[in-house]
């Protein structure tokens, strides 16, 4: 049967009349588990893995999987398997990596507002290094691993102040973002991070944003952080690691992000050239790993034609795919069975009551009622950040691995969704009457 891959999603490939992940049909996957639905290939993600992993053929690097971009338990061991170590923001995800038996020793604890109870028990679990966002967690982390006998392993995350050309929401590396150190600081913050008994510096961290789709960002920062690492052993911290991050973009609609091993020969050429090239590497990928690794499978529900845009109704909505919505983000969206026939334009929205609940904008369609539809690029940021609004139920995912599907997770029910919650009153009161006094 011949195969005829999706364009930037070569393991996603029209056989026939019908559109498979690897080896299965997609439609027989909606059939078994409904819609909305999420499908992930392993290869792909294997795939963009491994482009890292030639890029740091040779050198000493942890890749560390940032797993805020997609947290399932499945996709978590399968590059726990692989052999990564993870990039966590909470408590939460330090706990999904444990439970899906990543290694405490391989995980970088990230992210601006650490709690106390949240260090504490990544102290306890062993983890490999806490990234610090500011001078004042400098301080607490201290005390709380003093209070354990601990030395908590730290390295500093720096803001370099390099524009990632990317949206504003997810630009993270300029003097007006949230996160880390203020590049004229830092040197100081290192030496007071040397003083503190509950502390070890291991290391210097820097990330500059997500969906980065040029190589030009990367290489300032690299130059800055150099810079920093040379100020910062002058000044009598020595430095074990460099942690440059990651925030690599792929292809939603037409972007050419560099292929991760042609953009870290660039890096690693950089670092050569400055004399660091021996210096151990950690980073920190996640929408490059899994983005494009994954899809939505949708039904269309209703056609609405109307005088000024044409709607497409279709079953997923902006719970289930919120980057449409928040960053006014472009996924494609494209038939399950091709149907030749001349397409409309439509407007393909979802079923929430917003005005902002839409999947795409212009699209040209040809689809009926019943008809299946995959959103692409749905592998990042989709599931993680979903939600109940609307009290709808999360979708199930479902994990290809060549010819065989495995469910890892379920669809949630309603039974699901109001399990932690309690009626205060008593139950026997009417709705619409007054409680009896």
């Amino acid at each position: 049967m011949n195969s005829k891959p999706l364009p930037g999603h070569p393991h996603f490939a029209y056989r026939g009349n019908e559109l498979f992940a690897e080896q299965v049909r997609l439609s027989a996957l909606a059939q078994q588990h409904g819609t909305p639905l999420f499908v992930y290939s392993k290869a792909a993600m294997l795939a963009a893995l491994a482009a890292y992993q030639r890029g740091f053929s040779g050198r000493q690097v942890q890749i560390c999987y940032a797993m805020k971009a997609n947290s399932t338990l499945g996709v978590i061991q399968l590059f726990a398997q692989a052999g990564c170590g993870f990039d966590v923001v909470s408590l939460g995800e330090l706990t999904r990596v444990l439970a899906a038996g990543g290694l405490a020793s391989k995980i970088i604890f990230s992210g601006v507002g650490k709690t106390r109870p949240e260090m504490r028990a990544a102290l306890q679990a062993g983890i490999g290094c806490f990234n610090v966002e500011s001078e004042a967690e400098l301080e607490v982390l201290s005390e709380v691993a003093q209070s354990l006998s601990l030395r908590a392993p730290v390295s500093i995350r720096v803001n370099p102040n390099v524009d990632p050309q990317t949206h504003p929401y997810i630009s993270t590396g300029l003097k007006g973002n949230k996160f880390g150190i203020a590049h004229e600081r830092v040197v100081q913050t290192y030496q007071r991070a040397a003083a503190l008994p509950g502390l070890q510096v291991l290391g210097i961290d820097c990330h500059i944003g997500s969906q980065i789709t040029q190589a030009s960002p990367y290489l300032d920062a690299m130059d800055r952080m150099l810079d920093l690492v040379q100020a910062i052993e002058a000044a009598g911290v020595p430095l074990h690691h460099i942690d440059l991050g990651g925030g690599l973009g792929i292809n939603y609609h037409g972007e050419t992000p560099p292929q991760a091993d042609q953009l870290w020969q660039q890096l690693l050429a950089k670092l050569d050239a400055r004399g660091y090239g021996q210096r151990a590497l950690m980073i920190e990928p996640g929408r490059s790993l899994v983005g494009n690794a994954g899809v939505c499978v949708t039904e269309v529900l209703y056609l609405k034609p109307g005088e000024q845009k044409n709607f497409m109704v279709v079953d997923a909505a902006m719970n289930d795919l919120p980057r449409p919505a928040m960053y006014q983000a472009y996924h494609q969206i494209v038939p399950l069975k091709p149907n030749p026939t001349e397409p409309h334009t439509w407007e393909v929205v979802g079923p929430i009551c917003e005005s902002g609940d839409w999947l795409g904008h212009d699209r040209h369609l040809n689809a009926q009622p019943g008809d299946l539809l995959a959103v692409l690029s749905a592998g990042a940021y989709c599931m993680s950040m979903s939600s109940n609004y609307n009290t709808r139920n999360r979708a199930a995912e479902v994990l290809v691995d060549g010819a065989h599907s495995h469910l890892i997770r379920a669809r949630e029910t309603y039974a699901d969704q109001m399990r932690l919650e309690h009626l205060p009153f008593p139950s026997s009161s009417a709705a619409g009457e007054a409680p009896a006094h």
